[in-house]
Order: structure tokens, then C-alpha cells, then sequence
């Protein structure tokens, strides 16, 4: 985040749910705002990089919180799930109840600041994914700090691609991710291309954390506009790199070589703290002949509205087009 004092100085104002989207979206919008106007979630405050108790403490917490939300999408999935292990990366199968064409797969990162969201919930995904695309689906449960820094969440990713490279032709593959399962998805790519592994037929960005330096416009324009990512993330990023680099293409994929990537897909909302993380890797995308599409959803915040929202639709309804088309 910039601390410069040249710009444009905003006076304190209150920005309304504007009327351009669904009912059920500016409702999921209200109900992560405080009556005075502040989002709920800028109450909370990530532990520093070295305070591994409070890392752990927060983990639990959320442990807890997907345990609840499983608990209640259980009745509605269908895919069946098997886990696996592959060297150090555990790997969920799931196989969706009518398998549209058995050689598809798609490989999906979850996202969670690179902290959150394994376990139970990386499950859960891969089955929601499953179903959705009527494929065989690969989440991939990566291990995360404070236990396992980077670059162990890549050598995960690494070692769950190769094993979907020994049992579908990249051709069939569609590599996928959301938040900082995008970072990891486009960075698996380009160590991929780098150990002369073949690409996927389709990459998926949703609201990717591509840029762990957070030099972009949106994380301040949007700041305490976006209702789910208030404020930074930096100190996730500092406990995810450790003494890494964070500008490092590993770190950072918009800033590597990005040439030769497969057909991509690139999702945000004009008020998601990482919309300037998707524009840029759009246009970075653009800028070596890569077939990049990026669909900005309006008042979006980051991770969509978390409902079933005619917008939310709208995205699964885009996704499974573009999956489709990248199947052939």
C-alpha cells in the first residue's frame, strides 16, 4: 500500500448500494455493514507475520466457521469425494453424480488469503465444482502458513498438477482459482512453463491475488468500499512469502512471463479491494497475444455476494461457457 502524499484528497462520505443491481445483492451488501456505516469485517485485525499463536488462534476460529457451512451445503451436493496424497499435496477427487465426459478435469485452488479455507471446505469446493461442470474435479487442499510458508503451497500445486497430467492430456484440463487460489494457479503455470510441463486448455482468475506488493489503484480507491476485504492484506502476504521477495513472479504472477498461457478467464467487481489485481493481469495477459476475457460485475465486492444472486448466476452461468468452450 502506498503511503505517498501526492493525490486526490477524499472527504468522508457515506456510498450507497446503488440501485444498478439485484434486490438480493445490495441486501447481501447491507448485511455486512454496521448501522454507522463501517463493514463488519473491518472490526477484525490480522495477527503480524511473527505471532504464530494468533495465526493459529484465527484458523481454528474459522475451522469452526466452515464446519458450520459444510454442515449445511452437505444436502445439497452431489459429487461423491475421494482424498488423496501425492507427495506432500493432498488432493480431493471429486466425481460429479452424472460425469458429463470422463476425461475432463478441472483443478481448482481454493482461495482464503492463503491461510484459510482448507481442510473440510477445500472438499466441499471441489464437489460444488464438480457439480457445476459435470467433470471430475481436483481440489487442491495446499498447505499454508504459519506451518508451511512459501514456497510449499506451490510445490503442492506443482506435484496435484502433475498427477492430472498423468491421468488427462492437457487438452481436457481446465486449471482454476479464486483470491489467493488465483495467485497460486497462475503461478503453478509459470514454473509449469518453466519445467517444460504443458498448459492446461483453460485458466480461471476470480478476483486473484496476483500482486502480493498491492502496488494497484483499487487498494486504495476501494478501500472500506469493499464489504468483505476492508482493509489490506499485507501481513497475510508477509506471513505467506516469509524472506521472500514479494515482487517475485512466484510471489507475484503479474509480474512474470506470462506468454504461452492458455485461453484465461479474469472476474472482479468494480468494488473488490483486488479489482486493479485483475484489470492489470488482464491487460499484462492482452500484451503477449494471450485470449484473455475479464468480466468487472457491478458494486461486486471481493469473492461476489455470497448468495444466490442473480449476479452470482449470472458468473456461474459465464464460467461454465467458458470451461465448456476450453473442453472443445
Amino acid at each position: 500500500m502506498s503511503d505517498q502524499k501526492n493525490g486526490v484528497l477524499v472527504q468522508a462520505r457515506r456510498i450507497p448500494f446503488p440501485s444498478s443491481i439485484s434486490e438480493a445483492a445490495r441486501d447481501r451488501l447491507g448485511r455486512q455493514v454496521n448501522e454507522d456505516g463501517v463493514p463488519l469485517n473491518a472490526r477484525y485485525t490480522m495477527p503480524s507475520p511473527d505471532d504464530h499463536a494468533g495465526w493459529m488462534q484465527l484458523k481454528a476460529a474459522a475451522d469452526g466457521h466452515y464446519a458450520a457451512a459444510v454442515k449445511v451445503l452437505a444436502g445439497t451436493l452431489r459429487a461423491t469425494v475421494e482424498t488423496v496424497r501425492t507427495g506432500t499435496a493432498t488432493i480431493h477427487v471429486a466425481t460429479p453424480e452424472t460425469l458429463g465426459v470422463p476425461d475432463r478435469a478441472y483443478v481448482d485452488f481454493h482461495g482464503g488469503a492463503f491461510v484459510l479455507g482448507g481442510g473440510e471446505a477445500c472438499r466441499m469446493q471441489a464437489q460444488m465444482q464438480a457439480d457445476q461442470h459435470q467433470a471430475i474435479c481436483y481440489g487442491v487442499d495446499y498447505r499454508m502458513p504459519p506451518e508451511h510458508p512459501y514456497p510449499a503451497g506451490l510445490d503442492d500445486a506443482m506435484a496435484a498438477y502433475r498427477y492430472v497430467l498423468e491421468r488427462h492430456a492437457s487438452s481436457r484440463i481446465v486449471v482454476g482459482g479464486r483470491s489467493a487460489g488465483g495467485n497460486l494457479a497462475a503461478a503453478m503455470l509459470l514454473r509449469a512453463k518453466r519445467e517444460r510441463l504443458p498448459m492446461p486448455a483453460g485458466l480461471i482468475l476470480l478476483s486473484p491475488q496476483v500482486d502480493l506488493t498491492e502496488s494497484g489503484d483499487s487498494f486504495q480507491i476501494n478501500q472500506m468500499v469493499d464489504v468483505v476485504l476492508p482493509t489490506s492484506l499485507m501481513r497475510n502476504n508477509e506471513l505467506y512469502a516469509g524472506a521472500a521477495d514479494l515482487s517475485h513472479p512466484y510471489l507475484s504472477p503479474l509480474f512474470g512471463d506470462l506468454t504461452d498461457f492458455p485461453p484465461t478467464f479474469v472476474q472482479s467487481g468494480t468494488r473488490d479491494l483486488f479489482l486493479s489485481n485483475a484489470v492489470r493481469m488482464h491487460r499484462a495477459l492482452r500484451q503477449v497475444n494471450v485470449a484473455a476475457e475479464l468480466h468487472v460485475f457491478e458494486a461486486m465486492p471481493h469473492g461476489g455476494f455470497q448468495g444466490n444472486t442473480p449476479e452470482d448466476n449470472e458468473l456461474a452461468a459465464e464460467l461454465s461457457r467458458f470451461v465448456e468452450a476450453r473442453w472443445g
